[in-house]
């Protein structure tokens, strides 16, 4: 498996694990019925650093990184991945984090932040927690879960 920047040929590839993920309504705070073009823009900003995981030619992950916050906290990153149904269990997710890291130090972010990490996806949460990341708030009942109802949301952090 290789990690690259995206490409605006990627768009395909990207918006096939992004449409997934968003329909589902239950690990981001994304409008369902957001639109192919509306979840391109938003994933793949100006002031976003875009990555896809491949292997093989096949597009397995993505994740975009930027800064969590403009002015005083633009040193702090902020993250998003998304890894294809078929491609979970593989690995993808823990690469793509380690990359992210690595890549926000070149950058020259200082630490990273995950502001709205919903407490209904344990895999992420031991993910992260893996990985360095400490639970550092929880937000009471803040994201609406399609079949979970009103579940609480975590701010995650880590130090680079």
């Amino acid at each position: 498996m290789s990690i690259r920047p995206s490409q605006p040929g990627d768009a395909d590839n990207l918006w096939l694990i992004l449409e997934p993920v968003i329909r589902a309504g239950d690990t981001y705070a994304l409008p369902r019925d957001m639109s192919r073009e509306e979840a391109l823009s938003y994933w793949t900003a100006p002031d976003h650093h875009c990555f896809v995981a491949e292997e093989d030619g096949r597009v397995l992950g993505t994740y975009s990184l930027c800064a969590n916050r403009a002015g005083g906290g633009a040193h702090v990153a902020n993250c998003g991945y998304m890894t294809a149904a078929d491609a979970t269990g593989r690995g993808v997710a823990r690469a793509m984090c380690e990359h992210s890291l690595s890549t926000a130090r070149e950058l020259g972010f200082r630490a990273m932040q995950f502001n709205f990490v919903v407490a209904s996806n344990s895999r992420a949460i031991k993910l992260w927690h893996g990985l360095g990341f400490e639970t550092v708030g929880r937000l009471p009942e803040a994201f609406l879960h399609p079949e979970d109802g009103y579940t609480d949301a975590l701010v995650m952090f880590r130090r680079l």
